[in-house]
């Protein structure tokens, strides 16, 4: 696989636009207008609530699809094929996803909850804003990823198959690793429920991506796929926005009422955010990999698929628990935190390229 500069191949994510260049401007306004109208019509957003089975909320899962369904087509499951050619830019994103972040932010969420925050919540809160923590630490970054590799001019096919893989991963692994640190929290876990989130959030959003992409690029022409997820994009920003609105709206009692929690729930995360980006990126300079791939690899074990987490939150505990709030805090701080780690990859690429030069 080509990993020195070179044009996007056709088939990657479409140039960055005005919604990406400004993500941290649309997911504010979205945040603002969620908390003003859950506060300003609050029986519109408990009417809303209402519409769910088996705590899946029938809007909430619309707008997710919606917002996930774009994403997934971009993903190339061919690719999978071609991770021996460059195995150590996966390697590290699938040990820091898989066997390092989990366990990182669980051992957080308890070190916080149960030992410093003592006094600050009850056990049952903090029991409930660990469950949310995890489920954002073993949830890895799909939608947004493409995102991030864009604004570092990461590797596009190195950063699809990364994608790939983990898609696959998590369609086995979500399931087991949160049933067993959930476990380790002492809170009960409903397997038919963490199943079926997976089911609707992760592999049928894939599979029909991946249907739509073999409908696309059946002629051999990639354009297709371009020219698609551009049209499908505007549907995929409405889709994020109104999910962000939505989750502010109905925890907007919740966050006015309580601003330490917020605040509580935030630190944590922002140690986790910070210190896996660390790990991985110091671990890919070290091993001497491009920046393009380095740079990429460690925004992706530092991100979260947020939405995968905001819904199998709301499905375990409810619209109004404790786990839906960490999750929605944890949208909150995403944003801000990966543009200020782009931010800082770009400031030191050169540092890579000196390296790599010295090879």
């Amino acid at each position: 696989m080509n990993t020195t500069p070179s044009s996007p191949p056709s088939s990657s994510p479409s140039p960055i636009g005005i919604f990406e260049r400004y993500l941290s401007v649309w997911i504010g306004l979205a945040i603002a207008a969620g908390v003003g109208g859950g506060l300003l019509v609050p029986e519109l957003f408990r009417a809303i609530a209402t519409l769910e089975y088996a705590n899946v909320n029938f809007i909430v899962a619309v707008l997710i699809w919606v917002m996930i369904y774009p994403m997934m087509v971009n993903v190339d499951l061919s690719t999978v094929k071609d991770v021996g050619k460059k195995p150590k830019g996966l390697c590290i994103t699938l040990v820091v996803n898989w066997l390092i972040k989990p366990f990182t932010m669980a051992a957080l969420g308890i070190l916080f909850f149960e030992f410093l925050y003592v006094g600050l919540v009850s056990p049952q809160e903090g029991k409930e804003y660990i469950a949310g923590m995890i489920l954002l630490g073993i949830a890895p970054c799909t939608a947004m990823v493409f995102v991030w590799s864009q604004l570092v001019n990461g590797d596009a096919n190195y950063t699809l198959v990364q994608v790939s893989v983990n898609d696959i991963i998590m369609i086995f692994a979500f399931a087991p690793i949160a049933a067993v640190l959930l476990g380790v929290t002492n809170i009960f876990v409903p397997w038919e429920t963490l199943l079926l989130s997976v089911v609707l959030y992760v592999l049928i959003p894939l599979i029909a991506g991946y249907i739509t992409r073999r409908q696309l690029d059946g002629s051999d022409n990639a354009e297709r796929i371009t020219r698609f997820t551009a049209r499908c994009k505007p549907f995929s920003i409405i889709g994020l926005l109104a999910t962000v609105i939505l989750l502010f709206g109905f925890q907007a009692e919740t966050i006015i009422a309580k601003p330490l929690v917020i605040a509580l729930i935030t630190l944590p995360l922002l140690i986790q955010s910070y210190g896996i980006f660390a790990l991985a990126y110091g671990w890919a300079y070290l091993w001497r990999l491009p920046f393009r791939t380095a740079a990429p690899a460690a925004l992706i074990g530092t991100s979260n698929f947020f939405e995968l987490a905001v819904a199998v939150a709301i499905s375990l505990f409810g619209l109004h628990s404790g786990a839906a709030l960490a999750t929605v805090v944890g949208v909150l701080v995403e944003v801000p935190v990966m543009l200020s780690l782009v931010a800082f990859a770009n400031r030191t690429k050169n540092h890579f390229h000196m390296r790599q030069s010295h090879t």
